[in-house]
């Protein structure tokens, strides 16, 4: 069987590509036209593809290569592109410099896989062949992300520029980064210096799943400099990636309270920074000395990270503390709530207004369809039908359902493998097959936002193993939030033939994708016992 056109390989798959006979090639004399507002993508066609083939690539107002912007491509949205190959020339067109970025990625997956390479080959041949094509591509989703827990364990801030590069070449556009919790807290704030000299950093990890009696004894910690942020940030920004940051309330702030124990509901009690897992039960307190420290922690993050999305959290809140604090529950008599559970709300509603009042929306995670306030953009992670729930009651919605997002899970029921977060295996087939989008009817449908993955790094330790538990997964998932559902032998070629291009890069992948099973559940189902 002849193999695949390099154009039938391209993950995501494009909206649609009608291939041509002949090829365009690239050598040390082609170069590139930028028209205006299309420097940037010119210049990380450059970045990304000269260290690889030694081509220059110089810009030139008579470029073989054109890229140009034309605002009167309505039809291509924000990202979408347009791209023609032939044998004497090269058009990349779209109606924002956003779109051209994705177009530069699917011209990086034209080329053979070892374009893509951080090095060039001992050997580079001298010219490389671009076959001839015609591709529009317009997403479905305009979120396409992915979560990484840099709390659990501290990731650089070279490690997460390098996951940026991987997210634009399969067009993923958002990194959330998960930036605080009960084990450590990693952006510096000026007023409030002991959540980075205190908070960053903890006396051990609990080694094994929440719940083991084990702990490693060793020291682990990190923050990240304003410098760094602004500076991932930007790298982010000129690759057409989102950093969406994470600070999060009323609860998974055991770290926090470390630092400030004035900020609990016990100020006379120390804490240290969570060494275990799970669910701690300290929480935020709700008198006027946090409504500060948030609007101050708030309004510094705001500062670093102009994404239009800033998450809150919201999650896993235990209610307990504020049942037994007698400040708590006047709080709560004051504000006419009709019990100390719900300052739950009424604190992530102080928080979203003033994120509101900036001109930025609140994000949190959904345990249910209806617990976070109005005007938050709901991340449903529990059960699907908590994002029907959440539509209706007219929030925006991205799907993160622990089942087919997950990343920290299995991804194969090779009991010898690395240890795993407890929970179903989220394997290739189950990312790919994802979860069917809510029911809805007119605006609703609009609302749905998109989907992202989340990796979880209780056992995610190194670099590589953010590799290992994003790749191949993560392609499954760019795949369906930039083109849809396809089917499993489609995908699956396409992937074969992406294998190379991650190999290239030094991706440290899982080794084997899992192959289909006959006897599967639908992704969703629980697992049997």
């Amino acid at each position: 069987m002849p193999s695949p056109r390099r154009e039938q390989t391209l993950l995501p798959r494009p909206t649609r590509f009608a291939p041509r006979s002949g090829h365009f090639t690239l050598d040390a004399a082609t170069t590139v036209r930028a028209a205006p507002e299309a420097e940037g993508a010119a210049d990380l066609l450059r970045t990304l593809l000269t260290p690889a083939t030694g081509l220059p690539l110089a810009p030139s107002t008579a470029g073989a290569v054109t890229l140009a912007v034309d605002p009167g491509l309505l039809g291509l949205g924000q990202e979408g592109y347009g791209l023609t190959v032939s044998p004497h020339s090269v058009l990349l067109r779209a109606a924002t410099p956003t779109g051209l970025l994705r177009g530069v990625q699917t011209l990086r997956q034209l080329l053979p896989p070892e374009a893509l390479a951080e090095r060039p080959a001992a050997a580079r041949p001298e010219r490389w062949e671009l076959p001839c094509t015609e591709i529009t591509d317009v997403p479905r989703h305009d979120w396409r992300g992915l979560m990484i827990d840099v709390v659990r364990h501290f990731h650089d801030a070279a490690t997460l520029r390098r996951q940026i590069d991987l997210l634009a070449l399969h067009k993923l556009n958002v990194l959330h980064l998960h930036l605080t919790d009960d084990q450590g807290w990693r952006m510096p704030v000026a007023a409030y210096p002991r959540l980075t000299t205190v908070g960053a950093h903890r006396a051990e990890s609990m080694v094994g799943p929440d719940g083991s009696t084990r702990f490693d004894g060793r020291p682990h910690g990190g923050a990240y400099t304003r410098a760094e942020l602004t500076g991932l940030v930007e790298y982010a920004a000129r690759r057409g990636v989102s950093v969406v940051p994470e600070i999060g309330m009323p609860g998974h702030v055991r770290a926090a309270l470390a630092a400030y124990p004035h900020l609990g509901n016990r100020p006379d009690r120390t804490l240290d920074v969570w060494t275990r897992w799970g669910v701690c039960d300290t929480v935020l307190g709700v008198h006027d000395e946090v409504l500060d420290f948030c609007r101050a922690v708030l309004a510094e993050v705001m500062e670093v990270f102009p994404a239009p999305y800033v998450h809150l959290g919201g999650d896993e809140c235990p209610t307990t503390e504020w049942e037994r604090s007698p400040v708590a529950r006047a709080r709560a008599a004051a504000e006419g709530l009709p019990a100390p559970a719900a300052l739950h709300g009424w604190l992530l509603g102080k928080a979203g207004a003033y994120l509101a009042d900036h001109g930025r929306r609140p994000v949190g995670w959904a345990e249910n369809g209806s617990r976070l306030p109005p005007g938050f953009t709901v991340m449903s992670w529990r059960e699907p039908a908590h994002a029907a729930e959440a539509l209706r009651r007219g929030h925006d919605v991205v799907l993160t359902h622990h089942r087919t997002t997950y990343l920290d899970y299995a991804q194969d029921h090779d009991r010898c493998g690395p240890t795993a977060q407890p929970g179903p295996v989220v394997d290739l087939r189950a990312v790919h097959g994802g979860d069917p989008e809510p029911h809805t009817r007119g605006a609703d449908g609009a609302r749905v936002l998109g989907t992202q993955a989340q990796i979880w790094t209780e056992f995610a330790p190194t670099a590589a193993d953010l590799d290992r538990l994003a790749y191949p997964r993560l392609c499954a998932l760019a795949d369906r939030a930039w083109t849809g559902p396809t089917t499993w032998p489609d995908f699956s070629g396409r992937l074969t033939a992406h294998t190379p291009r991650l190999d290239a890069l030094g991706v440290r992948r899982h080794p084997t994708p899992s192959a289909p099973r006959t006897d599967a559940a639908p992704a969703g189902t629980a697992p049997s016992a």
